[in-house]
């Protein structure tokens, strides 16, 4: 349904370190970077799987208010994962792996926040 979302961060090469980092548990990496000499001042990179870039960050002022994104895992242990190199990335806890019942019987799940305090996910909804 969605082609490819982005959003702004307040330090863009320490919001880019820290997605490199978290994404590539989940087979995402940076798949295009912009300059601004190219685009006349915006500056970026699109992360994504098999040559497409689905998830954007730039610069520009961060958002405010609660952003959310949620990246497909294939596996729980993905998930794990994902969580772990967040956090050394230097992403903030915001809800361990776990099962979540109520959103769904097979939603395993994990949230950080990342450098801006946006509520970064990875989900796996197998039963395995």
């Amino acid at each position: 349904m969605i082609d490819h979302v982005g959003f702004p961060v307040s330090d863009f090469r320490r919001s880019r370190a820290f997605y490199v980092e978290a994404l590539a548990p989940l087979g995402f990496g940076p798949v295009v970077d912009v300059t601004r000499e190219q685009t006349g001042g915006y500056e970026g990179t699109g992360f994504g799987a098999g040559g497409r870039a689905a998830f954007w960050i730039g610069n520009g002022d961060a958002c405010h208010g609660a952003l959310h994104v949620a990246f497909p895992a294939a596996t729980r242990g993905d998930v794990d994962r994902f969580h772990a190199a967040a956090i050394a990335a230097g992403g903030r806890d915001n809800g361990a792996p776990g099962l979540r019942p109520h959103y769904s019987a097979n939603y395993y799940g994990a949230f950080v926040l990342d450098p801006d305090g946006n509520n970064i996910e990875a989900v796996c909804r197998s039963a395995e």
